[in-house]
């Protein structure tokens, strides 16, 4: 007899139909199989599934067993397969008189039968509902996640005998609902605010061009200046995730494995500020069947480098795509997957190997040499792809000491939700869209300069030897100082300012 159910397998984000074929012979010894491009993990489903039976009070068959993950060409991994694997087993011996019933399943079993969270869930809970599924059956841990679906039974079991009971229409199981509202209602609550950083204040109005428009930033300064304090303060002035923003960077986490479980939607943009001995992999993705990396995890999010050119060069380089395009796409000899990047990159960096050049108040001891050494770990290309570039100098003792409170992240965050307000009335075919992400044809259209600003831009260009991505560059955070003024035209004094940003394009 022939039992089939459904499942899903993924590729990147995205998830793929998988029919689960169970063939269970009333003749042969030859034990069980499990064919259709299964990995490791997969094939050592057997072992579970037979304990899990067992321990739940039902018989392995001791006659032939083939499993058939199809489609056959399409690689299967992970354990989310345990579950309906035992089911369908179940269906095919007549140990369960009901099938599915239209029911897509995923789920890792343990030797006791108790059903393990998995994977992925929220992908393999829109791919049921695209395929006009009546529900999924998941792990309790995965059902707060996959039930941000809507119209699509989300059933919770905690054993394999809960879904055995449920299908047959012995056990009823209420699917899970949640309130979107309220995990969206609930305010962002931080520990740390920009009213802590004294002084500074140039860089919190560069911070508050680069969340405004989707910039990147690189700062460069001596140790003790506030780099990192600033950093870790950027995602108190970011606008509110959207529900698509929140369910696509929600979806990179669970395929992942980084949703917390019980988590239905990941409703704080998200910071990842990996070690500068992180890998190429490990930051971009990769491995044989690729992965996300720390960039696509901070997708709608944060990405925090600090100490910038301790990283590898290979791990530096590897970043350009995804600061260009928004996206990485990993090559691999039988598939090519792209995970989405769209992330603000915040880079941190001191001016030379001892960290005191330029410094008024200690010496630097390295040499000319030595410094240019240090900088080049930073290639051209690399810098030319980060928008605002901000010099930090020691905060002086009076500032340092003084009473007076610098701007707060309340006043910058909503000096950035009036811009991007903007940006979305612009945009209005693309809410995701920002400044930073403006392309050729967009910036001709909301990007025209009087005249007196393009003498400025001519210039600039000319005696700083500025790049036609640099050029872009210019018109992006020209057309976000704008919007931060609340004017609909770029004037003279916006160049100019976004000028003051190429720091680093200075360099002899």
């Amino acid at each position: 007899m022939i039992a089939r159910l459904q499942s899903a397998a993924f590729h990147g984000i995205e998830a793929i139909p998988v029919e689960i074929e169970v063939d269970v012979s009333s003749f042969g010894f030859s034990g069980p199989v499990v064919v259709g491009l299964p990995d490791a993990a997969v094939k050592e489903s057997i072992e579970r599934v037979r304990s899990a039976m067992q321990n739940s009070g039902y018989d392995f068959p001791r006659t032939k067993v083939i499993v058939n993950l199809a489609p056959a060409d399409l690689r299967k991994e992970g354990p989310l397969f345990d579950l309906p694997i035992a089911l369908g087993i179940g269906f095919a011996s007549g140990q369960i008189v009901e099938q599915s019933n239209g029911y897509y399943v995923a789920g890792e079993l343990a030797l006791d039968g108790r059903v393990r969270p998995i994977k992925g869930a929220l992908s393999a809970a829109m791919l049921a509902k695209e395929q006009g599924a009546r529900g999924i059956i998941l792990p309790t841990e995965n059902a707060t996640e996959a039930a941000v679906v809507e119209g699509l039974d989300v059933i919770p079991v905690t054993c394999f005998t809960e879904a055995v009971g449920f299908l047959c229409g012995q056990l009823p199981l209420e699917p899970v609902v949640i309130d979107m509202e309220s995990v969206f209602s609930r305010a962002s609550v931080y520990e740390v605010d920009f009213a802590d950083v004294r002084g500074q204040e140039h860089a919190k109005r560069a911070l508050t061009i680069a969340c405004a428009g989707g910039h990147n930033v690189i700062m460069m300064g001596p140790p003790g200046a506030g780099k990192t304090m600033l950093a870790k303060r950027v995602p108190t002035i970011l606008p509110p995730m959207t529900l698509p923003e929140s369910l696509e960077t929600t979806r990179i986490h669970s395929v992942a494995g980084e949703l917390p479980q019980r988590t239905a939607l990941l409703a704080t943009r998200p910071v990842r500020q990996p070690h500068h001995s992180a890998s190429t992999s490990s930051m971009v993705g990769g491995g044989s069947i690729p992965k996300a990396g720390e960039v696509s995890l901070a997708h709608h999010g944060v990405l925090f480098l600090d100490e910038f050119p301790e990283f590898t060069r290979s791990t530096l380089e590897a970043l350009r795509q995804p600061l260009e395009d928004g996206e990485v796409t990993i090559a691999r000899a039988h598939a090519t997957v792209r995970y989405p990047a769209s992330t603000l990159l915040i880079a941190a960096m001191n001016p030379c190997p001892c960290g005191y050049h330029g410094d008024t108040r200690r010496a630097c001891k390295c040499s000319p040499p030595q410094i240019e050494k240090y900088l080049a770990r930073i290639s051209g290309p690399l810098i030319d792809r980060i928008d605002i570039h901000i010099e930090l100098p020691a905060v002086p003792f009076a500032e340092l000491r003084g009473s007076k409170e610098g701007t707060s992240s309340e006043v910058m965050r909503e000096r950035v939700n009036m811009a991007r307000r903007r940006q979305r009335l612009r945009f209005v075919d693309n809410p995701m869209m920002s400044n930073g992400r403006m392309n050729g044809k967009l910036l001709r259209k909301h990007c025209p300069l009087p005249s007196d600003a393009e003498v400025i831009l001519r210039q600039a260009l000319t005696e700083l030897g500025l790049s036609a991505r640099a050029h872009d560059k210019l018109l992006r955070i020209s057309r976000t100082i704008a919007d931060l003024a609340e004017r609909d035209e770029i004037i003279a004094d916006d160049v100019l300012e976004a000028v003051q940003y190429r720091r680093l394009d200075r360099r002899p």
